[in-house]
């Protein structure tokens, strides 16, 4: 129970750090959509954009918080988690897709720089990279590690705080030495930036999807330290996977010494489920067979559903 509150709680606290990320990012995003406008500058609009996506990812992060909340039911039994690395695949392919069409503006102004508002451009990017700063250090206290929505934000919030360090190299490079290409230059290291961070995500939350084995997760350790409990012969059939960010789920069978009562097995689940609480796998579902008779329920310790019962239990 205690490791389900501090679940609660990271989970509160890494959705405050996101409405109030959301709101800051979304209300600059539209000074600086502006101030690309009127200063003409490419590398302020492709900030700019990948700010839309910034406020894009952490409007749909906040959604897939809310919707995670909602309680499982009969059609949907772990609940509305996954729409959490939904939302991480949507976030990684806008911003590919947002870093293409910048690659594309900054080849065309490299051709034919046009005019820029200079100053305009270095008062609002400073201030963009303020706000980025401030978003940056409100998210890194959440749970950027284990939360790949979170995680999501904070590499877009990264990118943008880089952005910004880039057009006002830029509008300096532009004030001192006219050096109108600085601009295009600028907006192309975000665009890599950009690109960068959204194929790691789309690739992390592909893995999710694709019931990929957690990479906090060691198979052998788990296989070692299961078959090592006394009582267990073998292991067969097992599969680790996340349900999402954080949450690990296992569902193996184990062939066990024929001899073991009901009650000893029951000791020798909730061993088990201990062992793996530690390792990071919260929700543990054991089939137990005999060796003689594989797959035979008469002989499973008393069957099966004492084991799955006692399992869901453990986990809410």
């Amino acid at each position: 129970m205690g490791h389900d509150h501090g679940h609660d709680h990271t989970h509160g606290a890494n959705k405050k750090a996101l409405m109030i990320s959301f709101i800051i990012i979304t209300g600059y995003m539209i000074v600086e959509a502006i101030g690309g406008f009127l200063t003409n500058s490419l590398a302020l609009l492709s900030d700019a954009g990948h700010m839309l996506s910034d406020s894009i990812s952490l409007g749909v992060g906040l959604l897939a918080f809310t919707l995670g909340e909602k309680v499982a039911s009969y059609s949907k039994t772990y609940g509305y988690k996954r729409f959490e690395i939904l939302a991480a695949v949507f976030n990684g392919v806008t911003l590919i897709l947002i870093s293409i069409y910048i690659f594309y503006e900054a080849f065309q102004r490299f051709s034919n720089p046009p005019e820029v508002a200079s100053t305009g451009m270095l008062i609002i990017a400073s201030i963009g990279l303020l706000v980025n700063v401030i978003v940056a250090w409100m998210l890194m206290k959440g749970d950027t590690e284990e939360n790949l929505n979170l995680r999501a934000a904070f590499l877009h919030v990264l990118g943008d705080l880089l952005g910004s360090v880039g057009a006002i190299v830029a509008s300096l490079s532009i004030i001192f030495f006219n050096w109108g290409w600085a601009d295009p230059l600028a907006s192309v290291i975000v665009a890599i930036l950009v690109l960068i961070s959204g194929w790691r995500v789309t690739k992390d939350a592909i893995h999710v999807l694709m019931e990929g084995t957690p990479k906090n997760v060691e198979l052998d350790d788990i296989i070692n330290s299961m078959e090592k409990t006394k009582g267990i012969i073998s292991i067969h059939d097992l599969h680790v996977w996340s349900i999402t960010s954080g949450q690990n789920a296992l569902s193996c069978h184990a062939v066990v010494d024929g001899d073991l009562s009901v009650n000893e097995c029951q000791e020798l689940l909730r061993t088990i489920e201990h062992e793996l609480e530690h390792k990071g796998i919260g929700h543990v579902t054991i089939q137990m067979e005999s060796k003689e008779h594989p797959h035979d329920d008469s002989l499973m310790c008393q069957n099966d559903e004492d084991s799955s019962s006692h399992t869901h239990n453990h986990e809410h």
